[in-house]
């Protein structure tokens, strides 16, 4: 196993060490020659984010796949079982039919739908698990309408675990001028001199409250690194590529060059609201960012979490963390004040106030409607019309 050492950044990665599991040279030659001979398990485009993830060190310390001790205080105390900080289970689920096959000890190919070999497994464990607690306590909810839990119930009922290693790396097509492994992040920063970096989450397009939020944190630091999300998400979000064109109309009209960078994450989205905001802390972090935006129901959907829950849950840990967490509330554009506000700074009442919700822009999409500017600016909502009409498909 490799490790990273970042002379000219002293933050160091979530656990310790910047963790590498890709294998390069004559060790990955070695397994390509064999891979075919190896016992198989074809894993799910989820899967493979997360197989991704933990090789390239964007979920440092984890080296592999959780084995149940892990699992389990992951799930009940949010802690790995040495007592590191985790909020979310990073788990390999397979059928009993499919756990079967594999012994202990056993290296397996993980293969990617598409038929390519993507890593390897060496298994040191196989374990069943109780999947109405870990609905029940990753989600706070059992109800099959969350994302998250359905995902839970639709898996495989055993959990393969140990330690991993990536042999091919991800293709992300149109996105891979984006892509950077959190050493190139780290690189990225100190090239630029930023000694003070802010992560920002999304998977949404950015419109003018993000924009708000993300220019208030430029003012303390030196940089910003825009980290949407463009593994799997839900049906109805707005796909990934209209997403990253909207961004780059935004980068480009009103924020300064030199102070932003926009590097794709390349997770699956859960939706587990708190504990999710946490996870997307601690990437960050591996990524090289010194501070963390949570504004209002980060990683939330419909109304399974209250409006500042996140930020309450992640204010308990913001020092075991070791990033700092920049919490904002919901902002809106005030016709009174005739600029961006949030609570804290307009005195207006709500008559004033220009917000939409998720579901009501994708209806003005549908429909063909233009987005009010003090929403969304003009060039951003015209690359969402245009995507959407081309898709000619309710998102």
């Amino acid at each position: 196993m490799t490790t990273y050492t970042i002379e000219r950044i002293s933050l160091a990665a979530h656990g310790g060490n910047l963790i590498n599991r890709v294998l390069t040279g004559a060790k990955r030659e070695e397994y390509l020659q064999k891979i075919n001979s190896l016992k198989s398990l074809t894993i799910d485009a989820w899967a493979l984010s997360d197989l991704e993830l933990i090789a390239i060190g964007g979920f440092s310390p984890l080296t592999g796949f959780m084995n149940q001790k892990d699992y389990l205080r992951v799930i009940e105390e949010m802690r790995l079982a040495d007592g590191t900080l985790w909020s979310i289970p990073i788990t390999l689920p397979a059928s009993k039919e499919q756990a079967s096959q594999f012994e202990i000890g056993d290296e397996i190919g993980l293969f990617g739908e598409d038929g390519k070999p993507y890593g390897v497994l060496k298994l040191v464990e196989k374990y069943t698990y109780d999947k109405n607690k870990e609905a029940s306590l990753v989600y706070g909810t059992k109800d099959l309408a969350h994302p998250g839990v359905k995902r839970v119930y639709e898996k495989g009922d055993v959990y393969l675990a140990g330690p991993v290693y990536m042999i091919n790396r991800l293709n992300h097509g149109s996105f891979e001028e984006f892509y950077k492994d959190p050493i190139e992040t780290r690189q990225l920063f100190a090239g630029k001199g930023w000694k003070t970096v802010v992560g920002f989450q999304t998977r949404n397009p950015v419109h003018r409250a993000h924009e708000y939020i993300q220019k208030v944190a430029l003012e303390s630091v030196d940089g910003l690194l825009l980290n949407p999300l463009v593994g799997e998400t839900k049906s109805d979000d707005i796909p990934a590529d209209i997403r990253m064109e909207s961004y780059q109309v935004i980068l480009d009209h009103y924020y300064p060059k030199d102070r932003v960078a926009l590097v794709i994450y390349p997770a699956a989205m859960r939706y587990a609201g708190p504990k999710e905001a946490i996870l997307h802390a601690i990437v960050r972090k591996n990524y090289g960012c010194t501070h963390f935006i949570v504004g209002r129901d980060h990683a939330g959907v419909g109304n399974y979490y209250g409006t500042y829950e996140a930020q309450e849950l992640i204010s308990q840990y913001e020092d075991e963390l070791g990033i700092q967490i920049f919490k904002f509330e919901h902002a809106f554009y005030c016709t009174k004040c005739e600029n961006m506000a949030t609570e804290k700074t307009c005195p207006h009442s709500k008559e004033f106030h220009v917000h939409l919700s998720g579901t009501k822009v994708r209806e003005k999409l549908y429909n063909g409607e233009s987005l009010p500017k003090e929403f969304s600016r003009p060039e951003v909502a015209a690359v969402l019309l245009k995507g959407v009409r081309k898709r000619n498909h309710y998102y």
